[in-house]
């Protein structure tokens, strides 16, 4: 059992955003209330039709994805994506993932869903691009960055969970202002930027090739900031579950291999528990 955002978690497999779409994609396929939770597609204020295909590349070891936060919108997700978690999970927890072409459409969409009961915590997506700054990610410029989880903070008593990518020059600093403005947890890591294969021409490497880079910022985080922290990148197996929470990760999530083999989170979630009790 995990403690951790207020609540208990039965392991810390989690599901990373934007490999498992709301979890109805993989209710035939996952025993999805036999995971510790599972964080939702990232959601923003409007409907999102993403890039054009092709949106994945496949790599030796790894993957190239553009998908461009391809969701529903907010109302969508409102009026049938919560209300369906909410009936079929009963032990895993859900995290929301959002998005915002702004700051203040980040705080849209954590006001419109703060009110479900279904709903953990929020975890913000903070590598996507400012449209006001000109594209800047919004985790690169700390002002912006606490902006956005004061104005958050605004709409919900829920946690919030900061989402960091891997670039930034010093992720330990700024997971401090992160929890500082407001943040009740961090996620470490995004995809790393990478080009090949898909139609925009570049796009998000993930897989394999992300589990030192993801060690490192845990341990990075960690050092620099005392709140729980989801381990992102690379985990295939349950020593790098270990790996991650000897790091000082209190929750892993599971993204790229999931996609290759949609029970693997299922199997780890149950071999940790056999290991743990």
């Amino acid at each position: 059992m995990i403690v951790a955002f207020g609540t208990h978690f039965q392991n810390p497999i989690m599901l990373a955003a934007g490999t498992a779409g709301f979890g109805r994609e993989l209710d035939s396929t996952v025993a999805l209330d036999r995971l510790g939770g599972i964080i939702t597609k990232s959601v923003s204020p409007e409907p999102r039709h993403g890039h054009p295909a092709p949106r994945v590349a496949e790599f030796a070891g790894g993957m190239v994805n553009a998908i461009g936060l391809a969701n529903p919108g907010v109302t969508v997700v409102a009026e049938q994506e919560l209300p369906w978690l909410a009936s079929h999970l009963h032990h895993a927890r859900v995290v929301v993932s959002v998005v915002g072409d702004t700051v203040e459409g980040y705080g849209e969409v954590v006001g419109r869903l703060a009110g479900f009961d279904v709903v953990t915590a929020f975890e913000l997506n903070l590598s996507c691009p400012n449209t006001a700054r000109g594209g800047e990610h919004f985790g690169a410029n700390d002002e912006v960055l606490r902006e956005v989880v004061r104005r958050c903070a605004r709409e919900t008593t829920r946690p919030l969970i900061a989402k960091l990518a891997p670039t930034l020059a010093d992720v330990g600093r700024t997971a401090t202002v992160a929890v500082e403005a407001g943040a009740a947890g961090i996620a470490v890591v995004n995809t790393v930027p990478g080009a090949g294969g898909v139609a925009v021409g570049q796009g998000g490497v993930s897989g394999p090739p992300l589990l030192p880079i993801g060690l490192l910022a845990v341990r990075r985080v960690r050092a620099a900031v005392p709140v729980p922290i989801i381990g992102v990148g690379g985990v295939r197996s349950l020593e790098d579950v270990e790996a991650y929470r000897e790091e000082g990760a209190t929750l892993v999530a599971i993204g790229t291999a999931a996609l290759a083999d949609p029970r693997v989170p299922e199997r780890l979630a149950a071999r940790w528990e056999r290991r743990h009790g």
